[in-house]
């Protein structure tokens, strides 16, 4: 592993030379991935990059996203429950200034964006982690209503129509593989999805007749499971023929919030 290690940072070197690059050793990281049980076998000593020394890091921080060296996403979850119950105790003081409308759309504006901000990173993550997202919703939900802390929450997600966490995720995993078989998308995603219908050797099954997309095979079901290519078409496929059916993107988003939003709240 070491000799690889080496070779990739010659690599980069060599790359930054020929595009008449200098790096900036204060505001580079190094960023080692590997699996949980493969985490000590990461070296820790800092890199050598031409000229200049890069200490490796845990996280690092890419267009707002924290990505963790074993890819748990649980650096971006903390960040994103942190900041976003700051806003909730900035808004719990204000409470009773405004009316329950106005309170509703700066919860909305101030709180929801950011759980939503590259949530279909967070696709395939365990339970556990997904309920410190959940609990930002609960809490901004009493934040709302001005609801007890032991108050039963679903009522309150249901009247103010939210999908649960889980279901959000799914929402922009949807919309996202919909803008890609719509052309509405960049080729470095629209070009991971392939439809059923056309792969030569599948063209005979009963699912080359519906919308249904190639779910690929991976080697390692707790990261490769959880990348766009995988969760993408899984997501589509699971949606009934009415929604993947539909003639828009407004009225494919309508009828998958209304799909997933049974899921969130069976009766």
């Amino acid at each position: 592993m070491q000799e690889q290690l080496s070779a990739c940072i010659d690599d980069v070197a060599m790359w930054m030379r020929s595009n008449r690059l200098q790096l900036n050793a204060s505001k580079t990281e190094v960023l080692w991935s590997a699996s949980s049980r493969r985490q000590d076998q990461l070296p820790c000593v800092a890199v050598r990059v031409g000229s200049d020394y890069v200490t490796p890091v845990n996280s690092v921080r890419d267009l707002g996203i924290y990505l963790d060296s074993d890819a748990s996403m649980r650096t971006q979850v903390s960040k994103t429950v942190s900041s976003c119950f700051a806003v909730l105790r900035q808004l719990r003081s204000i409470r009773r200034s405004v009316t329950q409308e106005v309170m509703q759309s700066l919860v909305v504006s101030l709180v929801l964006t950011r759980l939503d901000f590259g949530n279909s990173a967070l696709a395939g993550l365990s339970g556990s982690i997904l309920k410190r997202l959940q609990s930002v919703m609960n809490a901004a939900a009493r934040v709302i209503f001005a609801a007890r802390k032991f108050e039963h929450i679903t009522p309150l997600l249901r009247e103010l129509h939210w999908l649960r966490v889980p279901q959000r995720i799914d929402f922009k995993l949807g919309v996202l593989a919909f803008r890609c078989l719509h052309g509405m998308a960049p080729p470095y995603l629209a070009n991971q999805l392939h439809r059923v219908a056309d792969i030569d050797f599948r063209r005979r099954l009963r699912s080359a007749s519906t919308t249904a997309l190639v779910v690929p095979r991976t080697r390692h079901s707790t990261i490769g499971d959880r990348a766009f290519c995988v969760a993408g078409p899984r997501v589509w496929n699971d949606l009934p023929q009415a929604v993947t059916s539909s003639p828009s993107l407004a009225i494919f988003r309508r009828r998958l919030k209304t799909h997933l939003f049974t899921q969130s709240y069976p009766n």
